[in-house]
């Protein structure tokens, strides 16, 4: 009896120490957003009709490890800004609002992937007064004129946005469209 009780007394005092741990239990803190593809400052360009952009999400834990959770995310687009130019046939002009993502303008699968499908243009080349014209200037710079905001949700988390513009018709640029 005396033999059952110590064997009893050291299997609970493991089980004590084991259940109270050292340290703290690991906790999403975060969530981020990252993409590949061409970029220009930070900002993303989707640079051809069925041109594509990975999108990534990673819960980032306070111990330090970050896991992918792309495949379990949702992805939220915002149309900000306007359209500065437009390929042969588009049913959008110059100046018109950017319209609303999918499914004709741009779509993001369940697997991140971004891919632009209107023949849009959201960038424009700086110009320059050059004998009374204004020109682009060489090489080009670029900036917006419009933008979709994605952003990522996972577990209540939203990441921060990513900026990305449509970079699928003629522009007022020799260079094309955008940043490639």
């Amino acid at each position: 009896m005396k033999r059952t009780f110590t064997v009893l007394a050291l299997f609970v005092a493991a089980i004590a120490l084991l259940s109270t741990s050292c340290g703290t239990s690991d906790y999403m803190k975060s969530l981020t957003l990252t993409t590949t593809g061409s970029s220009i400052g930070g900002d993303f360009n989707l640079s051809g009709v069925d041109a594509t952009l990975q999108l990534k999400v990673y819960a980032n834990y306070n111990s330090g490890k970050n896991i992918d959770v792309t495949n379990a995310s949702t992805f939220t687009m915002v149309p900000t800004g306007q359209i500065a130019s437009v390929g042969v046939g588009s049913i959008y002009a110059p100046g018109d609002p950017l319209p609303a993502p999918a499914p004709n303008t741009v779509t993001i699968s369940g697997t991140g992937m971004m891919t632009g499908i209107a023949s849009i243009c959201t960038w424009v080349d700086a110009e320059t007064l050059v004998s009374g014209n204004l020109t682009p200037v060489t090489p080009p710079e670029w900036s917006y004129t419009g933008f979709y905001q994605v952003t990522a949700t996972y577990r209540n988390f939203t990441s921060q946005p990513v900026g990305v513009g449509m970079g699928i018709a003629d522009s007022n640029s020799p260079a094309g469209c955008g940043p490639s």
